[in-house]
């Protein structure tokens, strides 16, 4: 396994946990820009989804998956078990994404 395998569950059928390394977490802090909230502002009068605060979100959620990942590589781990995301206000129009869960080293079965 070179990739680091990313899951929401306890444990994946087929590996056995060997070790656990703890838990790693990874965040993102980011901030509505002008322009943004200028087109979501407009998209709000119309209805329908506001695709440029998706994007935003979706973005933030890579990059805390991306430091959340490298923080489990770092501790020799090969999978992180059991992920989840949260989110809360930071500042009027900022928000922080926070990917966290538990670091393991997996063995695959047979």
């Amino acid at each position: 396994m070179s990739e680091i395998l990313i899951s929401n569950v306890e444990d994946l059928p087929g590996y056995t946990i060997d070790r656990h390394m703890g838990l790693v977490q990874g965040s993102c802090v980011r901030a509505k820009d002008f322009g943004r909230d200028m087109l979501a502002s407009l998209k709000n009068l119309v209805g329908g989804e506001l695709v440029t605060y998706t994007e935003l979100l979706n973005e933030s959620r890579q990059d805390a998956l991306e430091r959340m990942t490298r923080q489990a590589r770092a501790l020799g781990a090969n999978a992180v078990i059991n992920v989840r995301f949260t989110t809360a206000n930071i500042a009027p129009g900022a928000a922080e994404i926070l990917a966290y869960g538990t670091a393991v080293v997996l063995r695959k079965n047979g």
